[in-house]
């Protein structure tokens, strides 16, 4: 017997088949709601050249950027070249294209838009676009935080119009609501100008990136820990003190504002930021949108490429952290080569949307299975028989199979109930000489005689 030890890396996982159904209702969901909105798909390789993924992430994004050896380096004739360059890489976390090329996808965003640009030609702007693809970071794995994990994106590029943030909000309601995934949640929406804005009033501009990535650890961490990681940054403190009030901001929105606009009243930029966000409150509250949507001046999405409305979606009932986010991001596509291509989007995370349904129980009946009806096989004049009457009934669009083996009627029954069959069709001799089909509900145990467009009607209405 074999010594192998099974297994898989941490922080992916295996999916059972009835996970896989509940998992398929969300991306079942998601791709029906984009696509009514104009969305259409594309994917893209897991793996991506080094070059296109680095550098867009901030520092600590990048240390979390999989690595890929690059191949048939055992082949080498420069054999110390190699140790050097690992030893190099060792002592300053950077990157040898003459040890690795090539990298998993950190996120869909940036391989989005290396793909708009090497497809400019083809695309017609602005380009609406959704994407449910797996990505990869080199995370420690904990609850909700997985190394290998789905990410369903949906942006639009090639319009600076905030009609775009407004639609996302929308897009974003009607995936939480009760008649899709029945989650509730609570969306926050902020401007990376305004924090740029704050930034440039504290004294602190150049530090913009160390201020964004640490207060948006606030809720995480707590205001302590974010003015040591400020100090450990070389923020002065004086900036510090002074961002004290700012990122306690506490009222309405109007008064959230009105204190705002006191403070960055030197502030170009951070004066944009405030008016894009009216623009935008005041768009979606002449909508019909359920969803709570919050101002949060200390929401930040560490990703450097954000440049306007940033975007983060929490369950209510779930302590889980975010389960959908994005933000703007005007000239991504200009470190490809593209300037000035403005875009915006959102990725729901598929693998925490799953969790938080799980449990609160949020999933259907119908997530749970696939296969609604199982025919009993009694024999083999009933087999053949059955096998008409299979076809009629999966032509109507009912899930429905057959037992393959003539076994005990126990062990047949065992498997529908293991499998969350909810209907049995029980088809004998004297059904097969009336023509009809006795229908068992498994789960109240009720038994009819049926005809099989009854059957249908049956199926179809529960």
């Amino acid at each position: 017997m074999s010594d192998l030890k099974l297994g898989i890396p941490k922080g992916t996982r295996d999916f059972s088949p009835s996970e896989m159904v509940r998992r398929n209702f969300i991306f079942d969901t998601l791709k029906k709601i984009f696509q009514k909105y104009g969305y259409l798909p594309i994917e893209t390789p897991a793996m991506e050249n080094i070059t296109t993924l680095t550098g867009k992430y901030g520092d600590e994004g990048d240390q979390l950027i999989f690595k890929i050896l690059n191949s048939r380096i055992h082949e080498s004739k420069n054999k110390d070249l190699l140790k050097e360059e690992f030893e190099k890489s060792l002592e300053h976390s950077k990157n040898s294209e003459i040890l690795t090329e090539k990298a998993l996808r950190y996120d869909l965003t940036v391989p989005f838009a290396r793909y708009v640009v090497q497809h400019r030609n083809d695309i017609t702007f602005p380009f609406k676009r959704y994407q449910m693809q797996p990505v990869w970071r080199a995370d420690r794995p904990q609850k909700g935080r997985y190394r290998e994990f789905y990410q369903c994106d949906v942006d639009v590029i090639g319009s600076k119009s905030l009609l775009n943030e407004v639609e996302l909000l929308q897009i974003i309601d009607e995936v939480f609501n009760e008649k899709n995934l029945n989650v509730p949640v609570l969306i926050k929406l902020n401007n990376r100008k305004i924090l740029s804005g704050i930034a440039e009033v504290i004294g602190a501009a150049d530090k913009i990136i160390d201020i964004t990535v640490a207060i948006d650890k606030l809720d995480k961490i707590g205001l302590v820990k974010v003015n040591e990681e400020l100090r450990q940054k070389n923020v002065s403190e004086e900036a510090i003190s002074t961002l004290q009030p700012i990122i306690k901001l506490s009222g309405s929105l109007d008064e959230k504002m009105i204190a705002l606009k006191y403070v960055l009243a030197s502030s170009i930029i951070g004066l944009e930021g405030i008016s894009e966000i009216q623009k935008v409150f005041k768009t979606i509250n002449t909508l019909n949108i359920k969803t709570d949507v919050e101002f949060d001046v200390t929401l930040a999405r560490g990703l450097n490429y954000y440049t306007g409305a940033i975007f983060e979606v929490k369950a209510k009932d779930v302590e889980i952290g975010s389960i959908c986010g994005g933000g703007r991001y005007d000239d991504l596509t200009g470190i490809f080569g593209m300037k000035d291509v403005s875009g915006v989007g959102v990725s729901f995370g598929a693998d925490r949307i799953y969790d938080v349904m799980l449990q609160t129980n949020k999933f259907p009946a119908e997530a749970a299975t696939l296969t609604k009806l199982m025919f009993v096989n009694f024999g083999d004049n009933e087999e053949k028989y059955c096998l008409g009457l299979l076809a009629e009934i999966r032509s109507n669009g009912i899930s429905a199979e057959i037992y393959p083996d003539q076994t005990k009627m126990k062990k047949q029954l065992d498997y529908a109930n293991n499998k969350g069959i909810a209907y049995v069709a029980l088809v004998g001799e004297n059904e097969i000489n009336e023509n009809l089909i006795t229908l068992k509900n498994m789960n109240t145990g009720e038994q009819k005689k049926l005809s099989v467009a009854e059957v249908i009607q049956e199926l179809n209405e529960n």
